[in-house]
């Protein structure tokens, strides 16, 4: 069996919505800055971000539904700050309360529409969250276009410790592995478009390519001719 991924953006969520059906092959899942909500074999898992690819041990057939809230968003839809639930796979009802959870589990698997009945969950929840922090999606902006952590803390008239913390709780790291793990995807982006290898160093931000490939291989595990189809 060959495995399926979907994904689409949900307006109503602010996350993308996605589906995945597993296959034979290891699914490889790449550090992005983002949380996720999974229902999962009838149960509800939060996946937090990630430093290194995580490759789930998953059999052949099993459904995933998820929501990918971006970078920053997903502490205030779940309560806890992001460097608490780094590089974990925890059960939601380790940060809701059970009888909640047990609920709102059953309500995604009884529902026609698992994706919906999630998306729905999440909708619910954003009414009580604050909104989007905008300081948080411009230091998201500014490292991702390559500044310097220097540049990013002064353009949001933090010190550089302040943005230290306030990224821990944001996003589950510092700016610098932000950093990092933006660039990362932006590399894979280009190469997946067919951008030559050394172009997409220079675009990325890399030193050079050979600078490219060891990024590459110490975020995502693997080389990168691995993961560009």
């Amino acid at each position: 069996m060959d495995g399926t991924y979907e994904e689409w953006f949900s307006r109503r969520a602010e996350a993308v919505l996605w589906t995945r059906t597993a296959g034979r092959a290891p699914h490889r899942v790449l550090p992005d800055g983002c949380t996720d909500l999974i229902w999962l074999d009838g149960q509800l898992v939060v996946a937090g971000p990630d430093t290194r690819a995580h490759v789930p041990g998953s059999s052949p057939g099993t459904r995933y539904v998820g929501l990918r809230f971006p970078p920053g968003r997903g502490p205030d839809v779940l309560g806890v700050p992001a460097h608490e639930l780094r590089d974990l796979r925890v059960p939601l009802a380790a940060l809701w309360p059970g009888g909640r959870v047990r609920r709102l589990a059953e309500r995604v698997s009884g529902a026609a529409d698992p994706a919906a009945a999630l998306e729905a969950i999440t909708t619910d929840r954003l009414r009580d969250s604050p909104p989007p922090d905008p300081l948080l999606a411009a230091v998201v902006a500014g490292l991702r276009a390559g500044e310097t952590v220097s540049a990013v803390a002064r353009a949001a008239g933090l010190g550089e410790r302040q943005l230290h913390r306030r990224c821990l709780a944001a996003f589950g790291y510092g700016p610098k592995t932000l950093a990092r793990v933006l660039r990362m995807n932006r590399g894979l982006a280009l190469a997946r478009a067919g951008t030559p290898y050394a172009e997409v160093a220079a675009l990325a931000g890399y030193a050079d390519q050979a600078h490219l490939a060891r990024e590459v291989k110490a975020l995502a595990g693997v080389p990168l001719g691995e993961l560009v189809p």
